[in-house]
Protein backbone atom coordinates (compact mmCIF):
# COMPACT_ATOMS: atom_id res chain seq x y z
CA UNK A 1 0.00 0.00 0.00
CA UNK A 2 1.10 3.73 -0.71
CA UNK A 3 -0.17 6.68 1.07
CA UNK A 4 0.71 9.89 -0.61
CA UNK A 5 0.57 13.34 1.10
CA UNK A 6 -0.22 16.08 -0.65
CA UNK A 7 0.86 19.67 1.55
CA UNK A 8 -1.56 22.69 1.63
CA UNK A 9 -1.09 25.68 2.90
CA UNK A 10 -0.11 26.21 6.52
CA UNK A 11 -0.76 22.78 8.42
CA UNK A 12 -3.48 21.54 5.89
CA UNK A 13 -2.93 18.55 3.93
CA UNK A 14 -4.71 16.02 1.54
CA UNK A 15 -4.35 12.04 2.20
CA UNK A 16 -4.78 9.45 -0.38
CA UNK A 17 -4.10 5.42 -0.35
CA UNK A 18 -3.36 3.32 -3.46
CA UNK A 19 -3.88 -0.62 -2.08
CA UNK A 20 -3.84 -4.10 -3.24
CA UNK A 21 -7.35 -5.30 -1.47
CA UNK A 22 -10.47 -3.36 -1.20
CA UNK A 23 -12.06 -0.67 -3.53
CA UNK A 24 -10.07 2.03 -4.97
CA UNK A 25 -10.29 4.95 -2.01
CA UNK A 26 -10.99 8.50 -2.63
CA UNK A 27 -8.38 10.77 -1.06
CA UNK A 28 -9.25 13.50 1.47
CA UNK A 29 -8.44 15.94 3.52
CA UNK A 30 -6.20 15.55 6.95
CA UNK A 31 -7.34 16.97 9.80
CA UNK A 32 -4.03 19.15 9.90
CA UNK A 33 -1.53 18.76 12.70
CA UNK A 34 2.43 19.91 13.16
CA UNK A 35 3.76 22.12 10.80
CA UNK A 36 6.87 19.19 10.28
CA UNK A 37 4.59 15.91 10.67
CA UNK A 38 0.83 15.74 9.29
CA UNK A 39 -1.10 14.03 12.26
CA UNK A 40 -2.27 11.11 9.67
CA UNK A 41 1.41 10.85 9.05
CA UNK A 42 2.37 10.50 12.28
CA UNK A 43 -0.14 7.81 12.90
CA UNK A 44 1.03 5.85 9.67
CA UNK A 45 4.81 5.88 11.20
CA UNK A 46 4.00 4.55 14.63
CA UNK A 47 1.73 1.74 13.22
CA UNK A 48 4.25 0.96 10.77
CA UNK A 49 6.82 0.62 13.18
CA UNK A 50 5.38 -0.70 15.95
CA UNK A 51 3.69 -3.63 14.40
CA UNK A 52 0.14 -2.47 14.80
CA UNK A 53 -1.35 -4.27 11.93
CA UNK A 54 -5.02 -3.51 13.61
CA UNK A 55 -4.80 0.35 13.66
CA UNK A 56 -5.76 2.52 10.83
CA UNK A 57 -3.35 2.18 8.22
CA UNK A 58 -3.32 -2.19 8.69
CA UNK A 59 -6.63 -2.38 8.35
CA UNK A 60 -6.87 -0.05 5.39
CA UNK A 61 -3.67 -2.59 3.80
CA UNK A 62 -6.34 -5.34 4.78
CA UNK A 63 -9.30 -3.83 2.77
CA UNK A 64 -11.34 -1.99 5.17
CA UNK A 65 -12.28 1.28 4.27
CA UNK A 66 -11.80 3.21 8.05
CA UNK A 67 -12.01 7.03 7.56
CA UNK A 68 -12.10 6.95 3.80
CA UNK A 69 -14.55 6.49 0.90
CA UNK A 70 -14.95 4.33 -1.89
CA UNK A 71 -14.12 6.12 -4.87
CA UNK A 72 -16.86 5.37 -6.74
CA UNK A 73 -20.52 5.87 -5.88
CA UNK A 74 -22.00 2.75 -6.07
CA UNK A 75 -19.55 0.56 -4.12
CA UNK A 76 -19.75 3.27 -1.44
CA UNK A 77 -23.40 2.83 -1.52
CA UNK A 78 -22.64 -1.08 -0.87
CA UNK A 79 -20.03 -0.43 1.56
CA UNK A 80 -22.43 1.63 3.36
CA UNK A 81 -25.19 -0.87 3.60
CA UNK A 82 -22.61 -3.42 4.23
CA UNK A 83 -21.39 -1.94 7.41
CA UNK A 84 -24.55 -0.68 8.75
CA UNK A 85 -26.03 -4.62 8.02
CA UNK A 86 -23.18 -5.81 9.74
CA UNK A 87 -22.55 -4.03 12.21
CA UNK A 88 -18.78 -3.85 11.24
CA UNK A 89 -16.80 -3.06 14.38
CA UNK A 90 -13.68 -3.26 15.06
CA UNK A 91 -12.20 -6.65 16.92
CA UNK A 92 -11.00 -6.25 20.53
CA UNK A 93 -7.36 -6.74 18.61
CA UNK A 94 -7.70 -3.93 16.68
CA UNK A 95 -9.28 -1.19 19.11
CA UNK A 96 -6.25 -2.51 21.25
CA UNK A 97 -3.90 -1.56 18.00
CA UNK A 98 -5.33 1.54 17.87
CA UNK A 99 -5.21 2.29 21.62
CA UNK A 100 -1.95 1.73 21.37
CA UNK A 101 -1.38 3.90 18.12
CA UNK A 102 -2.88 7.15 19.70
CA UNK A 103 -0.75 6.44 23.03
CA UNK A 104 2.87 5.93 21.42
CA UNK A 105 1.70 8.92 18.90
CA UNK A 106 1.07 10.81 22.26
CA UNK A 107 4.52 9.87 23.45
CA UNK A 108 6.81 10.19 20.27
CA UNK A 109 5.35 13.47 19.04
CA UNK A 110 6.02 15.98 22.13
CA UNK A 111 9.70 13.46 22.42
CA UNK A 112 10.50 14.46 19.00
CA UNK A 113 9.67 17.90 19.25
CA UNK A 114 11.90 18.71 22.06
CA UNK A 115 14.84 17.06 20.81
CA UNK A 116 14.19 19.17 17.65
CA UNK A 117 13.86 22.40 19.58
CA UNK A 118 10.27 22.74 18.81
CA UNK A 119 9.13 22.53 22.69
CA UNK A 120 11.33 23.14 25.99
CA UNK A 121 9.85 20.74 28.16
CA UNK A 122 7.65 17.55 27.62
CA UNK A 123 4.32 17.64 28.35
CA UNK A 124 3.31 16.94 31.66
CA UNK A 125 1.45 13.98 31.13
CA UNK A 126 4.67 12.22 30.19
CA UNK A 127 6.32 13.10 33.42
CA UNK A 128 5.39 9.44 35.03
CA UNK A 129 5.09 7.76 31.81
CA UNK A 130 8.36 5.18 31.06
CA UNK A 131 9.06 5.99 27.44
CA UNK A 132 8.96 2.47 25.57
CA UNK A 133 11.98 1.40 23.60
CA UNK A 134 10.13 1.64 20.23
CA UNK A 135 9.32 5.32 20.91
CA UNK A 136 13.04 6.15 19.93
CA UNK A 137 12.79 4.05 16.31
CA UNK A 138 9.04 6.01 16.02
CA UNK A 139 11.36 9.13 16.57
CA UNK A 140 14.15 8.20 14.17
CA UNK A 141 12.08 8.06 11.59
CA UNK A 142 9.82 11.11 12.49
CA UNK A 143 13.34 12.82 11.98
CA UNK A 144 13.36 11.36 8.52
CA UNK A 145 9.99 11.83 7.24
CA UNK A 146 9.43 15.50 9.04
CA UNK A 147 12.70 16.93 6.87
CA UNK A 148 11.31 15.70 3.21
CA UNK A 149 7.91 17.13 4.32
CA UNK A 150 8.80 20.64 5.96
CA UNK A 151 11.17 21.16 2.43
CA UNK A 152 8.11 20.32 0.13
CA UNK A 153 6.13 23.47 -1.29
CA UNK A 154 2.17 23.92 -1.64
CA UNK A 155 0.95 21.27 -3.34
CA UNK A 156 3.86 18.95 -3.33
CA UNK A 157 3.89 15.50 -2.12
CA UNK A 158 5.35 12.76 -0.05
CA UNK A 159 4.83 9.26 -0.50
CA UNK A 160 5.23 6.35 2.18
CA UNK A 161 4.91 2.69 1.77
CA UNK A 162 3.24 0.33 4.16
Amino acid sequence: MRVTFTKGPGISYDIAVQRERGPELAPRNGPGGHAHLPHDLVHLLVEAEAGLRGGVFGRLAAGDNGLFWPADPAERRRAGRRRRSKGQRPTPQERADMARSEELAMIALPVWELRQGHIAHLPAYLAPVAVPPVVERIVDRFDVYAARWHALPVGGSLTVRW
